[in-house]
């Protein structure tokens, strides 16, 4: 039976906490979870993979075991998330991998590979909506949400219109500063 391992990485102030899998030379999958989860659901399909990939499963921020700030200090848009998962990557030393992504880690993940073609050799979905109109009216209010600071701080980022400024321009900020705001409008 492979071993999966443990580990909490800080990521701009932020902990993340994952599970890995598989040898380090293996081609690697990113395992991005859905809603109410954690990298946890993957639990059953790391054994399966590990003999054949470098699987990575992080918690999202606000799931599982890693962080959760509040949301006076942390602004829970799929922009932020995709950027703290962007940083997670690189802390890790991802550089090229394949995404699976799960319902809600789908537009984390879909972000991550717009942001980053370059870094993404596969994308494998299951459940996610790449778009808003594919989710249901009881997504209503939540969208309401995700709207509101986007208009609020369009013009406060430089080149944010457009979805313009990709994860790494925020690098050498504080996520926890940064993201009291959308990353990206």
């Amino acid at each position: 039976m492979t071993a999966i391992h443990y580990h909490t990485v800080e990521v701009h102030g932020l902990k993340i906490f994952y599970r890995e899998a598989g040898q380090a030379d293996a081609p690697t999958l990113l395992l991005l979870h859905g809603f109410p989860s954690a990298g946890h659901m993957f639990r059953d399909l790391i054994p399966l993979l590990a003999e054949r990939f470098r699987l990575v499963a992080p918690d999202l921020l606000g799931f599982g075991q890693s962080d959760m700030p509040s949301r006076n200090d942390f602004t829970y848009t799929f922009d932020n998330l995709a950027a703290a998962i962007g940083w997670f990557t690189e802390s890790v030393g991802l550089e090229r991998f394949a995404i699976y992504i799960f319902d809600y880690g789908a537009p984390v993940g879909l972000r991550i590979a717009a942001r980053h073609p370059e870094r993404i050799t596969a994308i494998i979905s299951q459940n996610g909506n790449a778009y808003e109109e594919g989710l249901s009216e009881g997504w209503n209010p939540i969208q309401a949400y995700w709207r509101q600071p986007i208009q609020a701080n369009r013009d406060a980022l430089p080149g944010a219109r457009d979805n313009a400024v990709p994860i790494h321009a925020r690098r050498g900020r504080s996520l926890t500063r940064v993201a009291r705001r959308p990353l990206v409008g």
